[in-house]
């Protein structure tokens, strides 16, 4: 949430979260939360799903650049149990470490 106050007018905005971005870029359906727990995503992206989630979620992030963000976005990857054009995450990340993943200066 982000709340943002001008002239004592209040106003709310939701700033997505990137696995709230990644879980779109996987088009899965809504579930009910209450009901259907501890879900494994087990779908496939797109580097460039993952490069445009990075975008969104690099001012919040701790990151010097987008290279570190994607590494963010990787590592929630990891945690939900997708897959990236069908590749292992952790060998990606490490191609990205390495500098063989070609990032956007944008």
């Amino acid at each position: 949430m982000k709340l943002t106050v001008q002239n004592r007018q209040a106003k709310v905005s939701v700033v997505p979260l990137a696995a709230t971005l990644v879980i779109k870029a996987l088009k899965e359906l809504e579930r009910d939360r209450k009901k259907m727990k501890n879900i494994k995503h087990n779908g496939d992206i797109s580097l460039d799903d993952v490069v445009e989630t990075a975008k969104v979620t690099c001012p919040r992030s701790m990151a010097k650049d987008l290279s570190g963000t994607i590494k963010e976005v990787l590592g929630t990857c990891v945690s939900m149990g997708c897959m990236v054009d069908g590749k292992d995450l952790k060998d990606l990340l490490q191609e990205n470490s390495d500098g063989d993943v070609e990032v956007p200066l944008d």
